[in-house]
């Protein structure tokens, strides 16, 4: 009888077998030897050339720091800037000139605006 626990029929086993058998079959002569070196030069070679490449553009990038900042600065200026005459045109801004215009005129009737929110509560009014 076939024992179960024969490490011949786990497909483990037929795999480092299969493994084995072609790492005994690389050519061994002067040839193999020449191209498993020259493999490895090309594998170095390619990790200090991207390396290389990495550090130059991590130093463009540190390079380019404060331009981007110095733009970015001028643009969010710019946008403050826009957003304060947008603000200058609101209501409260024409309300404020219209009260400044009106008080140097003969009226004693002066408008008064308190700038705010306010809510009119409906049993205030009602009540004595």
């Amino acid at each position: 009888m076939t024992d179960p626990n024969d490490p011949r029929r786990n497909a483990a086993w037929h795999a480092a077998q299969q493994w084995r058998a072609r790492a005994r079959q690389t050519p061994r002569g002067p040839l193999g030897g020449l191209k498993l070196i020259l493999t490895w030069l090309l594998f170095g070679m390619l990790l200090i050339v991207g390396t290389v490449l990495g550090l130059f553009f991590l130093l463009i990038g540190w390079a380019m720091l404060p331009i981007v900042r110095y733009r970015m600065k001028k643009r969010l200026e710019q946008m403050r800037a826009e957003q304060a005459n947008d603000v200058g045109t609101d209501y409260h801004y024409r309300e404020t000139h219209y009260r400044r215009t009106q008080a140097g005129g003969d009226s004693h009737h002066e408008q008064q605006v308190l700038e705010g929110d306010y809510e009119v509560k409906p049993g205030d009014r009602d009540e004595k």
